[in-house]
């Protein structure tokens, strides 16, 4: 059962829906919002991964030599490392490890295969500080859930190390929007429609194909990847491409783990600005601390 910070939450995101005559610069908005602040006690750091802009993102004083790496989501359009402060820095506390948050070009004005490209620069600034791939974790939500996926695909098509496991957040593997859940969710999402993710799948592609394995991983080959962790709401109108991509995961040999919600919506691990101690959000968080923990040995 939802808690009742959960149905607040949904209260709150159903009284604003999303209106497709907005124009991109609307939808994005100021761009400092809530989760630009993180919380107590977290130490911010810009830097230059060699040309791509990050933020190291430390909470207190971690005990492991791991690294979260956090691709944001907003539909390849929105958002940013700022706005992911608060996020990260409940990832760096959860898993007891910094985060470095990579501040990849955005669509319309930087057309695929600019976010991926920047994840790959930034992942290979990691590994040129001195940090093992086996001490990296790569993770990222709902647009960086797919950009995660996408990375690794790219890292084992270059013959680069790959991170030591994988974290995704009700991620978008497919770009088609050809998941059932589109229809079959449609009334218990108040935050993700088709008709919304048409459009921002369009700004972000231009003439690339949608199923191009780089833009979709959902289509590319997953056998050699690492261990993963999948979160989502079976609410989301995007459950289906969790869905998807875990049961190719699961034919190519992959160690993957579903972690589903009953009630949640999309991006509820970003909402800790909006509904404070969700339980919900505490629960993911301790999950995702688990997890990491268990890989990062370092």
């Amino acid at each position: 059962m939802a808690s009742d910070e959960l149905k607040a939450l949904i209260a709150l995101k159903r009284a604003k829906p999303y209106d497709p005559s907005q124009s991109i610069e609307s939808l994005r908005g100021t761009g400092q919002g809530g989760g630009s602040v993180p919380r107590d006690g977290t130490e911010v750091v810009s830097c230059d991964a060699n040309g791509v802009t990050c933020e190291w993102v430390t909470c207190g004083s971690p005990s492991s030599e791991g690294v979260f790496m956090f691709l944001h989501g907003g539909g390849y359009y929105r958002s940013s490392a700022v706005e992911s402060r608060l996020i990260a820095s409940n990832l760096s506390a959860a898993c007891d490890c910094r985060c470095l948050t990579v501040d990849y070009r955005l669509a319309p004005e930087n057309k695929f295969p600019a976010a991926i490209d920047d994840a790959h620069t930034a992942y290979r600034w990691l590994l040129a500080q001195g940090i093992p791939a086996e001490n990296i974790v790569v993770g990222g939500s709902s647009a960086g859930g797919g950009l995660t996926a996408a990375l690794l695909n790219k890292l084992k098509h270059h013959g680069e190390p790959l991170p030591i496991a994988a974290i995704l957040l009700s991620p978008w593997t497919d770009l088609t929007q050809s998941a059932d859940t589109f229809n079959t969710n449609a009334h218990s999402d108040p935050t993700i429609s088709k008709t919304y993710l048409d459009r921002a799948a369009a700004g972000y592609l231009g003439d690339t194909d949608p199923k191009h394995p780089l833009a979709s991983p959902v289509f590319a080959d997953l056998s050699g990847l690492p261990p993963m962790l999948v979160q989502v709401g079976k609410s989301e109108t995007m459950f289906g491409d969790s869905l998807a991509y875990i049961y190719k995961a699961q034919q190519s040999g992959i160690e993957i783990e579903l972690d589903a919600y009953d009630d949640v919506i999309h991006g509820w691990h970003n909402s800790a600005h909006v509904v404070p101690n969700m339980p919900e959000t505490l629960t993911a968080f301790e999950k995702i601390g688990e997890f990491v923990r268990g890989h990062v040995t370092g």
